[in-house]
């Protein structure tokens, strides 16, 4: 459950691909930095839900319950909820538009957020400018079943690291950082989203899509991408005075864990 009162207040919150219904989405910690948070507006921006995976199988445990409840209670409390679905979740693309409400949660294409000292920003999931989901659907989900395989293992390591007694730390990211290939299509991902902003007028880009929280500026272009919850555990947010900023809530959670009381580690049986 929530606590009563929120520890921390912004203006707005931005997240995407959680990944609901994937067995690696970390659904626990996303609850965690939920329960801590208030904002005026919540943007999702999209694969909040995995439609990818549930087709293939059927996995939701109560954390994603419990997250789907504090988004809505969040929209009762009298936050601005913002849905914009990405690939995973495209079903409900056919749904969205500017009149289309459920349970106080908006569902549209692409929005717009005025920052608080006036910057206009596109907010768009991404992967309409990723060449490989939107012009070959059979390589993007051979694509997904490898990074399935990453994720698994990163399970099994993370799953030995609390064991040890330490806190989580994701193997698939640093893997996909180490790939030159990798660093470059993020590179070509974020310049033709700050250009297709630049196109339409906007001072800058939020997305999502490619698991890869960054803030910088392309060619004068705030392009800024919140992440996911899946490797990264990262969320964008905005300040009452219009400052961005990237908070790496796996980052915080190895932080309070190395400046706790340390605990011996568990006895691990040994046959004789």
């Amino acid at each position: 459950m929530p606590p009563s009162h929120a520890q921390r207040r912004y203006r707005a919150l931005f997240l995407s691909d959680t990944h609901l219904g994937m067995r690696g989405c970390r659904a626990d910690l996303l609850l965690d930095f939920l329960s801590q948070v208030d904002c005026d507006r919540l943007y999702l921006i999209g694969d909040i839900v995995d439609g990818w995976r549930l087709r293939r199988s059927w996995y939701w445990d109560p954390s994603h319950d419990q997250v789907i409840r504090r988004v809505l209670a969040m929209a009762r409390a009298g936050t601005r909820v913002t849905y914009i679905p990405g690939n995973h979740d495209e079903v409900f693309r056919d749904w969205a538009g500017p009149e289309f409400a459920v349970a106080g949660v908006r569902l549209v294409r692409e929005a717009e957020h005025v920052a608080a000292d006036g910057r206009r920003f596109l907010l768009i999931h991404g992967d309409e400018f990723d060449s490989v989901v939107r012009y070959a659907t059979l390589l993007a989900h051979l694509g997904d079943w490898a990074y399935d395989a990453a994720l698994i293992a990163n399970r099994w390591f993370n799953a030995v690291r609390r064991r040890l007694g330490y806190p989580y730390w994701s193997l698939s990211q640093w893997l996909k950082r180490q790939v030159k290939g990798a660093v470059k299509a993020i590179d070509r991902f974020e310049v033709a989203l700050a250009e297709e902003a630049r196109r339409r007028g906007f001072d800058g880009v939020i997305c999502g899509h490619i698991h890869h929280a960054e803030m910088r500026v392309v060619n004068g272009i705030a392009y800024m991408n919140d992440g996911d919850w899946v490797e990264s555990c990262s969320a964008l947010v905005e300040h009452a005075d219009g400052r961005f900023e990237l908070i790496d809530w796996a980052a915080e959670q190895r932080r309070r864990h190395a400046a706790s009381p340390a605990l011996p580690a568990p006895a691990l049986a040994v046959a004789p």
